[in-house]
């Protein structure tokens, strides 16, 4: 098997590689000819399923393996995955291949950076190989390279730039297609509201004030505190006529954030089950029957309670940008849909879908 690609867009890499690490530790990665998917399945909290394009990532995109499709199926640990994409934020190169050392996969990043040596060409040492460690073993992988490599080429010009070679290794595990096969998206009712949220990194701002307040109150009856470990819930709300409203109510203080004029999508009929007439009975068709776009009727209004912390995490997807839409299933789960747009003329469209179970009130 052979995956190989040049890192077309590290900070954006980076930054998606951080929101996913804020929720889990391990990501299943699925590499194959169409897609890179990224989920993360922690114990508790926010699941992520998400699917990439190629192209926002990657260019020069290479992968080859004898199962369908040329997939590849991998665990990731993200720690060592944001370190090393930190270390290339500054490069003018950098390319990311699958390879094997001492019988261990691994993820190797090679990252060229450039440095100004005004004082004069430094003695050359020795760069990194290249060989992308791939061999004539029946299972896929040859040998690979260590673990941290420097080397260096002088270019003897005006400004006697030196060109540094890095190359990060990252162990993984390479996973079984039945030791996943059975791993599925959470099933969820048709939702009740749907919405596009307001800036995330605003909504984030103060989701974390109300969450800060919640855990300096003393008490613990109305905020939902079950052990240590559980924090305070948060109470988000939408309705269909472009409300949004988030609240805390703790037997200290009840206080709430309240957005109008955002934008409801209309649902595509082709996409929803019976079409025309399955869209007249759509749950977020009724709803639309009720309630008012200034936000103060207590109608029509579809209701989720969140973990604080949970929550601020799962907004730190606001630094990658892209359009947001929450899905409300009442009393039920919220579904958020964030869509990044490729740079390149024609490219698709990559979807980050989060499922967040609500609490009981």
């Amino acid at each position: 098997m052979r995956f190989r690609a040049e890192i077309r867009n590290v900070h954006t890499f980076t930054k998606f590689t951080a929101s996913l690490a804020t929720l889990g530790h391990i990501a299943w990665v699925r590499l194959d000819s169409k897609d890179c998917r990224f989920t993360v399945i922690p114990e508790q909290g926010t699941q992520v399923w998400s699917v990439l394009t190629p192209d926002v990532i990657f260019e020069n995109y290479t992968i080859q393996s004898a199962a369908p499709n040329n997939t590849i199926n991998l665990e990731v640990p993200l720690a060592p995955l944001q370190r090393a994409l930190k270390s290339a934020q500054n490069a003018i190169a950098a390319n990311i291949r699958l390879t094997k050392k001492d019988n261990i996969p691994l993820l190797s990043l090679t990252i060229t950076t450039t440095t100004s040596n005004p004082s004069g060409p430094a003695p050359m040492s020795t760069p990194s190989d290249g060989h992308d460690g791939f061999g004539t073993a029946t299972n896929g992988f040859g040998s690979g390279t260590d673990d941290f490599r420097e080397g260096s080429a002088d270019f003897v010009g005006a400004r006697q730039d030196r060109e540094t070679v890095i190359t990060q290794d990252v162990p993984i595990r390479v996973l079984a297609l039945a030791s996943v096969e059975g791993l599925h998206e959470p099933r969820c009712r048709e939702p009740d509201v749907h919405i596009v949220l307001p800036n995330l990194m605003q909504l984030k701002g103060i989701s974390d004030r109300f969450t800060k307040l919640a855990l300096e109150t003393k008490t613990s009856a109305r905020t939902g505190f079950a052990s240590s470990s559980s924090g305070p819930k948060l109470e988000l709300s939408g309705n269909m006529h472009g409300c949004l409203r988030l609240g805390l109510s703790t037997d200290a203080m009840q206080i709430n954030s309240l957005w109008t004029g955002l934008e409801n999508p209309e649902l595509d009929p082709s996409q929803v089950a019976e079409g025309e007439e399955g869209l007249a009975n759509h749950p977020s068709t009724k709803m639309k029957a009720l309630g008012d776009s200034t936000g103060q009727s207590d109608e029509g209004w579809a209701t989720v309670r969140v973990e604080g912390r949970d929550w601020g995490k799962v907004l730190s997807v606001g630094r990658l940008g892209g359009r947001v839409i929450a899905c409300f299933c009442d009393e039920h789960a919220l579904i958020l849909y964030v869509f990044l747009n490729s740079d390149e003329p024609g490219g698709g469209e990559s979807v980050l879908t989060y499922y967040i179970s609500s609490y009981s009130a």
